[in-house]
């Protein structure tokens, strides 16, 4: 075999390094962007986050018996190094992205040393909780009548209380499907912290929202049908966010960004569009503004 040209092994890494980036976009949106792919291969969509070299806090895992989403769900406790079990900490709850499950955070994103990074910076130290939603629930009551929101709610929290932690105020942070799951269970929330004051979210952050207009549009399989797209909105729905400090951030290149920004302008949100696509890497450089923003004020 003739050795390759320059020219040919340029093209070929070129084009390996758009397969790698169109991967996570392909799993999360169900489209490859095609601008986003070679904004990265050119460097234009900035660089990717570098989980800190630090020493992650110790994570307490199990599972339990879920009625609301008719299965058995595992999760995880991550503190920050120096924390443990015995700390009544607040907590931010942590929603997974499409395909992803409460492992996650930590195998993907590297946030237990993140969260470590963020409290040795000075932000008041505080956990994270993740817990399996659902592959492809988008975080909503389906017609099968799995229930990732009853889940949360009746289920992962009073569970997280009974381990110790503070859920007196609570965040949530989320990242694709997660970041529309995190939105849309603050808005659908509201009546909750009205009539149980004494655990409610006070904080909400979203990256990469997985956001749509109109359902023609959505990614097959996110909404049961046209009615549930339009029950299970975000937009237009501002008073549910009352007294809930909301934080939204998205890359330029990804096909959320539009929307994602139409809603952090709706809400009066901080965030904002950075350079960057729907990517593990993206989401990994916003996640030291994230936790520092939710621990800020999950804290009392």
């Amino acid at each position: 075999m003739p050795p390759l040209s320059r020219r040919t092994l340029i093209r070929t890494g070129v084009a390996a390094a758009v397969t790698g980036v169109a991967t996570v976009a392909a799993v999360e949106t169900g489209v490859i962007p095609g601008r986003a792919r070679v904004h990265d291969v050119l460097g234009l969509t900035g660089p990717d986050g570098v989980v800190p070299d630090v020493p992650g806090g110790p994570v307490e895992s199990g599972t339990f018996e879920s009625f609301g989403r008719r299965t058995t769900v595992g999760y995880s406790v991550i503190y920050p190094d120096g924390y443990g079990p015995s700390a009544a900490l607040p907590v931010v709850l942590v929603l997974h992205g499409r395909g992803g499950d409460h492992t996650s955070a930590v195998n993907d994103l590297g946030i237990d040393r993140y969260l470590t990074a963020a409290v040795q910076a000075g932000t008041p130290p505080f956990a994270l909780a993740t817990v399996d939603g659902g592959r492809d629930t988008y975080w909503h009551r389906r017609s099968g009548g799995e229930d990732p929101g009853f889940m949360l709610d009746q289920e992962f929290l009073p569970l997280l209380a009974k381990l110790g932690l503070d859920t007196s105020r609570y965040g949530l942070l989320g990242w694709s499907m997660g970041g529309y799951g995190a939105l849309l269970w603050v808005a659908l929330h509201y009546w909750q912290r009205r009539v149980r004051p004494a655990t409610r979210a006070v904080a909400v952050g979203a990256l990469s929202p997985a956001l749509w207009r109109r359902y023609e549009d959505t990614t097959p399989g996110a909404f049961d049908d046209q009615g549930d797209f339009e029950i299970s909105q975000v937009f237009g729905r501002k008073s549910g966010f009352r007294d809930v400090a909301v934080r939204i951030d998205c890359g330029r290149d990804d096909p959320f960004a539009e929307a994602a920004e139409d809603l952090r302008t709706e809400l009066g949100a901080t965030g904002g569009v950075q350079l960057g696509a729907h990517t593990a890497g993206y989401w990994r450089r916003m996640l030291p503004d994230q936790l520092r923003f939710l621990g800020a004020r999950v804290a009392d």
